[in-house]
């Protein structure tokens, strides 16, 4: 699906749809324990939804009311089973060790660009564990059961393989460790898996990066629970907001959250744009912006949006350390770099960084290329010029309701 968005800018308020990021952890959480857990879930999307749906599938009972509420009983089987992963990266990384750890013959199924996304070194160190794992073009198996013992991993490739092993391994017999090796990227996202341990009463030691993990624990969240707000989603209408003089508020997000992409506050605030602050919202207003640099290492998610700032602003912008975008949903230095140009901006591509030189967008067509975070980039860019999206539709990745959010803030109906 097309949409063409004239240029305006943004102004108003919308409330943030919940943590893709924190919900996966809760509901794996909610599923390895022994009584129900019900899930308030602002906003139900495809990933998410995948994860829920692997979770039947190793035996969860799973209900879903009013596209926001999970009702999750816990349950296992011992049948060989069927996941089906979708696009989701965070599904099949988290679940993947979880299903060995279960000594479930669990046969994953991968859509998109999710089967050409690396594995390594996790699989091998899953192999050296007691599983063996059996790739068919657009799936993988899993069997046997998972050992404990001594594991390590590096920090720097992705951290959910990490947050995978530290949700499996409480689940094994015997006693493990966990060393990750090297300079650790994205470790706030292991920092909400570790929140996510607490709150279901896993006890681990964590000595630098090495963790040492009791086993035969049993995960005990409680009864009910609210995911927060998606400061990754919240990023894009916060964008918009610095590139409007009358602002945009994005409401229902925690300030104190672990979220890595609560650094999008930071990062605009260093555009020169204007920010405000209360304990649930941030109201973002525009204000001369100037090129700074930003080290995507542990923010890959927000490089596309931020890119479309630093090309509506004055000087140079260099985004470095960015090398693990060409493995999302989408090869995300080449596509957000043919964003840019394909709107007239001016921008280098090189292995690992953007060069981008800020001068006026004039408009055009943009490929989303099936990336969510692309589509989304290219919607905040219409505040300056006239953009269609091709493939607006696969926004429903992460947030399903972004256009109608959107139209809302535009004034007018897409």
């Amino acid at each position: 699906m097309n949409i063409a968005l004239p240029a305006g800018p943004l102004t108003g308020t919308v409330k943030i749809p919940a943590s893709k990021s924190q919900a996966h952890r809760l509901l794996i959480c909610a599923a390895l324990g022994e009584t129900p857990v019900t899930l308030s879930c602002d906003g139900l999307s495809k990933d998410i939804t995948a994860t829920a749906h692997c979770l039947r599938a190793l035996g969860a009972a799973v209900e879903t009311e009013d596209d926001r509420i999970l009702r999750l009983t816990p349950g296992r089987t011992d049948a060989p089973c069927v996941l089906p992963c979708g696009e989701s990266g965070s599904t099949l990384r988290f679940l993947l060790p979880v299903a060995a750890a279960l000594g479930a013959e669990a046969t994953f199924h991968m859509e998109g660009r999710l089967p050409q996304r690396p594995l390594a070194p996790l699989d091998a160190e899953m192999e050296r564990h007691g599983v063996t794992l059996r790739r068919h073009g657009d799936t993988l198996t899993v069997s046997g059961q998972l050992r404990s013992g001594d594991y390590a991993l590096p920090g720097n490739v992705s951290s959910q393989y990490i947050s995978g092993l530290l949700m499996a391994l409480p689940l094994l017999r015997g006693d493990s460790t966990l060393t990750v090796t090297g300079e650790v990227e994205s470790a706030a996202y292991i920092a909400m898996t570790e929140d996510a341990l607490r709150l279901a009463g896993i006890r681990f030691q964590k000595d630098g990066w090495t963790y040492r993990i009791p086993g035969g624990q049993t995960f005990a969240l409680p009864h009910e629970l609210s995911v927060e707000g998606d400061w990754s989603n919240a990023a894009f209408f916060l964008c918009a907001g610095a590139l409007s003089e009358k602002g945009v508020t994005v409401t229902g997000l925690n300030n104190n959250s672990s979220q890595g992409d609560r650094a999008i506050v930071d990062i605009l605030r260093a555009f020169g744009a204007a920010v405000t602050q209360t304990d649930h919202s941030v109201t973002v207003t525009a204000a001369p912006l100037h090129g700074i640099t930003i080290d995507a290492a542990a923010i890959p998610d927000l490089i596309p949006v931020l890119s479309v700032v630093a090309a509506c602003g004055a000087g140079e912008t260099n985004i470095v350390n960015a090398a693990r975008l060409r493995l999302k949903e989408s090869d995300r230095l080449a596509t957000t770099a043919a964003l840019l140009r394909s709107l007239g901006g001016s921008v280098e591509e090189h292995p690992d960084s953007l060069t981008i030189h800020g001068a006026a967008l004039t408009g055009g067509t943009v490929d989303a290329c099936n990336d969510h975070r692309i589509a989304m980039a290219a919607a905040v860019a219409a505040s300056r010029c006239p953009v269609t999206v091709v493939g607006s539709e696969c926004v429903s990745k992460s947030y399903p309701r972004f256009w109608e959010d959107y139209a809302a803030l535009k004034g007018e109906t897409l």
